[in-house]
């Protein structure tokens, strides 16, 4: 004998209610934290790739013991992208020698005649890039000599330098946590630091760097 068929029950209203509730809830857990997530992601990111272009330049200079640049595409408005280059004055890319007189290093990108080691694109419009010296002047290159320290653009002295990325589409509590700051000491060493607020000094450089 058959046994009687139990009719197929689903979910009532109020399960519905409460699984939509807790969806709800989670979601708006979630998403901030995923956006938070997703903005330290991007500002580590353009970070990262600033100290890259800076090692890699410092890396070229020493071993070829020779002026190496990181220049902004545009002026010095580093949100514009930048190249980083091996300055060879005097050498000529058809016959692989130098040639002529030799004269100094130029910060200004020749094709044919320096090494370009990399190239970085625009970055997107929310992010901000400046720099400081130290007294408040914006630099508009990286000069790295043939033993690793940072110069000066006209090559008299020693450099140091911040570069502040940032983005501009936060408001200003969320500014430190959506700060990078690289710190390029003297010596040509250079470090990320994420400011715990607006004066941090952790995320400046010294007299003594």
């Amino acid at each position: 004998m058959k046994s009687p068929e139990r009719p197929s029950r689903g979910f009532t209203l109020i399960e519905l209610i409460v699984v939509m509730a807790i969806i709800v809830v989670l979601a708006l857990v979630a998403v901030p934290s995923f956006v938070t997530f997703q903005r330290n992601s991007q500002m580590t990111s353009v970070a990262n790739a600033l100290l890259a272009s800076i090692n890699t330049a410092r890396g070229e200079a020493m071993k070829r013991n020779q002026t190496a640049f990181v220049v902004p595409n545009t002026s010095t408005n580093w949100a514009s992208g930048w190249k980083v280059f091996v300055s060879r004055p005097g050498f000529s890319a058809s016959s692989n020698t130098y040639t002529g007189t030799i004269s100094g290093a130029s910060a200004t990108y020749t094709d044919g005649q320096d090494l370009l080691l990399q190239t970085v694109p625009a970055q997107e419009g929310y992010i901000n890039i400046s720099t400081n010296d130290g007294s408040g002047t914006a630099l508009g290159l990286i000069r790295i000599d043939g033993s690793g320290y940072s110069k000066t653009a006209d090559n008299s002295g020693f450099q140091s330098m911040t570069l502040r990325i940032q983005r501009n589409d936060v408001g200003s509590t969320l500014q430190p946590n959506q700060t990078r700051i690289l710190v390029l000491a003297r010596t040509g060493r250079a470090r990320v630091c994420t400011p715990v607020s607006a004066s941090d000094s952790n995320c400046s450089v010294t007299s003594s760097q």
